[in-house]
């Protein structure tokens, strides 16, 4: 490196850490600067504290190993959190809509993800407010602006470019949308579940296509778990016995095998994208198939739990019962998994092989 290059990048430092120092990671080389969290229950962090909607997770006994009920639909972490913490990262990304996620915070990440959201914007419209995807974009387009105004469009640019970026989304398009009774009715006479599918590929498309047109790069994908087998599913449908119940599950699958191939799609059309496949159906049905190997003992049952066989019935609340040992249990709630399970199903996309993340894990995407 000559005399001039070298005096380049010590200006281009001096002035990055002068711009803002959440920014110095970007100067020295580091990946993963800010995360940018988008999803459903899965991944809120306390969105739906703030608004009127029947999705909510701020009351006990949700949090329980968590130290309060933040907002989160588990006893402790979730997925992004448990990621979040392994890369680095000295905070939890705050929720969007939280008073305290302003100014300097948000150069750190921000989580958009909202409890009944879906890819579709009817999902979850029984629940009254939720956010649904394109909402949630719609936030990060105003973050993006907020953070132009702190620290101006090129290292704005630079920031997302580094910066992880990840999508959960698409359970509740099934099961608060085309299987709910009360819903899913008129939606079934109208449309196949290849169409309807093809409805939610259609729009995840143009969703993502978005994202990376507003500068993310680095995008992790989730897929729709085994629904199927969530003790909520098991309560509704009895006459699946012991087994998890097909129908969601082949609804799930036709949509995992979909969005396998858009991954690709938009890495070939998308100039400088880096869309990432985390097969998180997989490693669900990894646990379920071989819950003695990862420490379990009950994988089929809801550890908060009110009624039901599965204890599925009712969402976890205060009037809910608590199993004594969460680390035993796949479950921590009718819908959602505990601490326990995300703690393994976040290490398989951090450290896994492809047969659970493609065409690279996080830990590889960040070093790409």
């Amino acid at each position: 490196m000559d005399i001039y290059s070298k005096r380049v990048n010590i200006v281009a430092l001096a002035l990055c850490t002068y711009k803002s120092l959440a920014l110095l990671g970007i100067c020295l080389g580091q990946s993963f600067p800010a995360n940018f969290i988008f999803g459903d229950s899965l991944v809120d962090a306390g969105n739906n504290n703030y608004i009127v909607s029947l999705s909510k997770a701020n009351c006990v006994p949700n949090g329980i190993d968590f130290g309060s009920p933040s907002g989160r639909y588990t006893n402790g972490r979730t997925i992004i959190d448990i990621i979040g913490q392994e890369l680095g990262f000295k905070h939890f990304t705050p929720p969007y809509l939280a008073p305290t996620t302003s100014g300097p915070v948000v150069l750190d990440g921000v989580n958009y993800a909202s409890g009944g959201g879906g890819i579709l914007n009817e999902t979850g419209k029984i629940f009254g407010g939720r956010i649904n995807l394109d909402a949630q974009i719609d936030n990060f387009a105003n973050t993006k602006q907020d953070i132009i105004s702190q620290i101006g469009l090129q290292a704005t640019m630079q920031l997302f470019e580094k910066s992880l970026f990840s999508v959960t989304i698409g359970s509740n398009d099934f099961i608060n949308n085309y299987l709910t009774p009360i819903l899913s009715i008129p939606e079934q006479k109208l449309m196949s579940p290849d169409k309807f599918v093809g409805a939610m590929i259609s729009r995840l498309r143009l969703q993502l296509n978005r994202l990376h047109n507003l500068g993310a790069r680095k995008i992790v994908v989730a897929n729709v778990g085994p629904i199927g087998c969530i003790p909520f599913e098991r309560d509704m449908n009895p006459k699946s016995g012991d087994n998890c119940v097909a129908l969601p599950n082949e609804l799930a699958q036709s949509f995992n095998t979909q969005l396998r191939s858009l991954v690709p799609e938009l890495n070939a059309n998308l100039k400088g994208s880096k869309f990432v496949y985390a097969d998180v159906y997989q490693v669900v049905e990894d646990i379920l198939e071989n819950y003695i190997k990862y420490g379990f003992e009950y994988p089929n049952s809801s550890c908060c739990y009110l009624a039901g066989r599965f204890g599925g019935l009712i969402p976890c609340g205060p009037p809910s019962k608590v199993c004594l040992d969460r680390s035993k249990y796949v479950f921590w709630d009718p819908y959602h998994p505990s601490d326990a399970s995300n703690v393994i199903i976040a290490n398989h996309l951090l450290d896994g092989d492809t047969t659970f993340i493609s065409p690279m894990n996080v830990r590889q995407l960040l070093s790409s």
